[in-house]
């Protein structure tokens, strides 16, 4: 055997080992293309239905946010309407109804003011750093007048 026809025998042998592995690759790279469209297909038929399921789902949050929207209209209405109830029965009521409890404060004011059995109230004092200031003077007139 000369040396070319060995040299021959080993780029033979060289294909035939990596025509082998090749041919391995081939067989797995299919198995793992067969897997892979089975696992589209299974999605693929699982995705369908959940798809659908939350078109349904949208279409109802969709409808319940016109109806909140319409119930929030009508209570900003509501809320309107109030203010100007409110604003309303004030400026009716409440000019008279002030008038009436300051008329009320003055009567009370005056019959308590004319009781002379009442005790008089202790005077006020003031404290300053310390020491103790008289009240004002119109309450020691008062005192002096009542004692």
């Amino acid at each position: 055997m000369s040396g070319g026809e060995v040299a021959g025998i080993l780029v033979a042998v060289f294909w035939a080992i990596l025509v082998s592995f090749l041919a391995v690759a081939l067989v797995r790279l299919a198995q793992t293309l067969r897997a892979t469209t089975r696992l589209v297909a299974e999605v693929t038929d699982q995705a369908v239905p959940l798809l659908a399921d939350a078109s349904t789902a949208v279409r109802s949050a969709q409808t319940q946010i016109e109806r909140v929207d319409a119930i929030a209209s009508d209570v900003q209405e509501v809320t309107s309407n109030a203010s100007a109830l409110s604003t309303t029965v004030a400026s009716t009521f409440g000019g008279p109804l002030v008038k009436v409890a300051a008329f009320g404060y003055g009567v009370r004011r005056a019959v308590s003011g004319r009781k002379d059995d009442a005790p008089a109230k202790a005077p006020r004092r003031t404290v300053i750093v310390g020491r103790t200031v008289p009240g004002a003077r119109r309450e020691k007139r008062a005192r002096g007048k009542k004692d």
